[in-house]
């Protein structure tokens, strides 16, 4: 029995970070002997001008469901899903974790405020968790051999309500970000921390 002749499909031929608008450097046709991936293309002009929003490796298939709608423009708001924004905040290196928190990790993000200046009242406070972050600086891939980057700025991947939370933290108190393990999605409840009860009781020191 003959074998069934290998389709054509669109593949990679080279790496193509997300974001990127394709043009036919980034693409090439080959057979495909297998049954072809559902959403894969097999006309090279069908996918000039497309936005990708993932990253893609050489010889890996391009997809629909990896592609940003027909006339995005690309760039950083071409990988913004629906119903999600990209928000800014100003980080330094303690807050941004020494440099390890990268495009396309992970954060919690936490909030101290010190209200009317009273100590005893100070806080801290988990808001929200597991935000993906969008770019370092102006970067919006990884470094190759992953070190650390030390930027000013970091842009996260947030829905409206949360961009409210994020922005009224940032201006009324200090914001820290916690990297955390990119498979772990669990999420958890914590009361916050008030600086009064953490040191109530404790011994007083006299000079």
């Amino acid at each position: 029995m003959s074998e069934k002749p290998a389709r054509s499909v669109v593949v990679a031929s080279v790496p193509i970070t997300y974001g990127t608008v394709l043009t036919l450097e980034h693409l090439k046709l080959v057979p495909w002997p297998a049954e072809a991936p559902q959403g894969a293309f097999a006309d090279l002009n069908g996918l000039v001008g497309r936005a990708i929003i993932v990253e893609a490796i050489p010889e890996e298939p391009i997809l629909e469901g990896k592609l940003a709608p027909i006339d995005s423009l690309g760039g950083l708001s071409s990988v913004i899903p629906r119903g999600k924004r990209a928000v800014s905040v100003r980080v330094n290196e303690i807050i941004g974790v020494a440099g390890f928190v990268l495009p396309r990790t992970r954060v919690d993000i936490l909030v101290s405020i010190n209200p009317q200046g009273d100590k005893a009242r100070a806080a801290s406070k988990l808001i929200l968790q597991n935000v993906e972050v969008l770019a370092a600086g102006q970067k919006t891939e990884r470094d190759a051999d992953g070190k650390p980057q030390t930027v000013n700025v970091i842009t996260l991947l947030v829905d409206p309500k949360e961009s409210e939370k994020l922005t009224l933290a940032s201006h009324e108190g200090e914001l820290q970000l916690a990297l955390r393990n990119s498979l772990d999605l669990d999420s958890v409840s914590t009361p916050g921390a008030v600086l009064g009860n953490m040191v109530q009781g404790a011994p007083v020191r006299v000079a």
